[in-house]
């Protein structure tokens, strides 16, 4: 009699071992691209520093950090932090509170004294920076530490471009951006001040420079045409900004009159509620559509600034505006209505956008300008071989944030440039989604709110608005990372797999399966807290 099929098999014979002969899929370990590194427009592995910090181990995640971005005290005070906004807890509770984080690590390395990892190399070849924002010296740290010489002329009298003269004290403390300024110079970058290239061509062979990287950053202020008398006094934002880094500043008078909706519009009037004055801004359409970040619309109105919107103004008076109404059409857009009135002002103030002073690329073949912008190609070369743009110089957000991604990105194109070779960036990853996580095993933790300075010094003095975390709270912070699409070694494969299929490498080492014994049920997957497993076809 024969006996039933189940035991029929010879004990250490393949059928009997290898328990998957039916598998139809089978479980792969991967690691997905965070949503948070993917918007970072600077480029940073946030999860990976992230993954540092939450064991409290702050020096290895300042340095993970910048690898990318030179600064972090810097970024934690004045980037956007869209990364927050694309983050997957934000779908469960709060988005982790990466920029907090930054913050801290940033003002940690300052406090502690840590430097920049010095190059170890010298390729013998030497790199023109022009300007000295957060683009060019973004780029002249990356190329050193890839071992080239570099030389940065700056027309201004100071380093950080657009950040020192277009961001106010009160969002961005000078000592801060001068350490972090100061950090890229120790690594040997040659920096020259007041020292302005008025053509690139003349410079680079004076200087015998191999390359070029163009980052002026966005000086000049947008004008528009409203009629004025000879005693109205109108001055655009970005010289405003700047001469507040001076001994002498403006005098604005009691009633200013801010004109534009952006960041440089809410700046400008919070600037000029702390000189004393009570700053009106005026602008044609309503807060829904204001290209202002809206935090930083909240603050401004705190701090008791006045807007009025779908406003414009046609006439500038000695002592008064004339302002006209607007209405939204049928599409959003705003219509003038003919209805008009009369507002007092000492001063008016043009915020309506910034333009890049392109006089130095006089003559310059093959280089193309379109709409006050330098186009480049995919490798951020210009039409010119050798010269790069990048940061407020070509078509781009204008942000600080945006223009630090460009520095990296310029750096690494030059560097395969020099070496006649082509950069390619590592193709881009699967993106960990929020419904490839299992949140059931995620405790709830809300968000930490970082202080504020109260509302009596903010609108009176330029001491920092924006407080960041101490140590237990940024912990705590960098804590609540999901580690989006990235093995943590929290077992659960291991300890949900029915067949003993997980093999465990060790710490830090992670997992492996033995397809031998895993018979593709998908238990690992559904159990997996970040999504780091995904289930594949099997090979026929």
């Amino acid at each position: 009699m024969d006996k039933p099929f189940a035991i029929t098999l010879d004990p250490g014979s393949s059928l009997a071992n290898h328990t998957g002969s039916w598998r139809t899929s089978r479980p792969v370990y991967l690691d997905r691209l965070p949503p948070c590194n993917k918007q970072c427009p600077a480029g940073e592995d946030i999860q990976g520093w992230l993954f540092h910090a939450e064991s409290g181990d702050y020096e290895s995640a300042w340095r993970h950090l910048t690898k990318d971005n030179p600064f972090p005290a810097i970024m934690g005070r004045v980037c956007y932090h869209t990364c927050e906004g694309a983050c997957n807890r934000g779908k469960l509770d709060e988005p982790v509170g990466i920029n907090s984080v930054e913050h801290f690590l940033g003002d940690e390395a300052l406090k502690r004294g840590w430097k920049l990892t010095p190059p170890t190399t010298d390729s013998g070849k030497h790199v023109l920076v022009v300007g000295a924002g957060p683009s060019g010296m973004s780029a002249a740290y990356h190329l050193r530490r890839l071992g080239h010489r570099v030389t940065v002329h700056e027309a201004g009298p100071l380093l950080g471009g657009m950040m020192r003269f277009g961001i106010p004290k009160y969002r961005l403390p000078r000592e801060i951006l001068e350490a972090e300024m100061q950090r890229v110079v120790d690594l040997g970058v040659d920096v020259k001040l007041n020292s302005k290239v008025e053509n690139i061509l003349d410079t680079m062979q004076a200087g015998k420079f191999d390359a070029a990287f163009l980052a002026v950053g966005a000086h000049i202020g947008k004008r528009a045409m409203i009629p004025a008398g000879d005693a109205a006094k109108i001055i655009d934002a970005i010289s405003l900004l700047r001469s507040m880094e001076g001994e002498d500043k403006p005098l604005l008078g009691r009633r200013v009159v801010v004109y534009g909706g952006g960041n440089t519009a809410i700046d400008v009037a919070r600037t000029a509620k702390r000189m004393g004055a009570e700053p009106l801004i005026v602008y044609r359409r309503t807060r829904e559509k204001m290209p202002a970040h809206d935090f930083e619309v909240e603050e401004a109105l705190q701090e008791g600034i006045m807007v009025k919107w779908l406003s414009t103004i046609k006439q500038a008076h000695e002592s008064s505006l004339t302002i006209e109404k607007m209405a939204l059409d049928s599409k959003g857009f705003p219509q003038p209505t003919g209805e008009f009135e009369t507002i007092e002002a000492d001063s008016l103030v043009l915020a309506l956008g910034q333009d890049v002073d392109l006089g130095l690329l006089e003559g310059v073949p093959g280089l193309q300008v379109s709409d006050g912008v330098v186009q480049v190609g995919t490798n951020m070369m210009t039409g010119h071989p050798g010269i790069f743009a990048g940061g407020d110089m070509v078509p781009a957000e204008r942000n600080v944030t945006v223009g630090i991604g460009h520095g990296k990105q310029a750096a690494r194109h030059i560097d395969a440039w020099l070496r006649g070779e082509e950069h390619v960036p590592p193709p881009q990853r699967e993106v960990a989604v929020f419904e490839n996580l299992n949140t059931w095993y995620y405790a709830d933790a809300p968000k930490t709110v970082r202080p504020m300075l109260d509302i009596i010094r903010r609108q009176s003095t330029f001491d920092e608005v924006q407080g960041g975390l101490d140590e237990g709270n940024a912990l705590f912070e960098a804590r609540r990372c999901l580690s989006c699409g990235n093995c943590f070694e929290c077992d659960n494969c291991y300890g949900v797999c029915p067949d003993n299929a997980v093999i465990k490498l060790g710490p830090g080492k992670r997992f492996e399966f033995n397809y031998d014994y895993c018979k593709g049920c998908g238990m690992c997957v559904a159990e997996c807290p970040c999504g780091a497993i995904k289930m594949e076809a099997e090979e026929i």
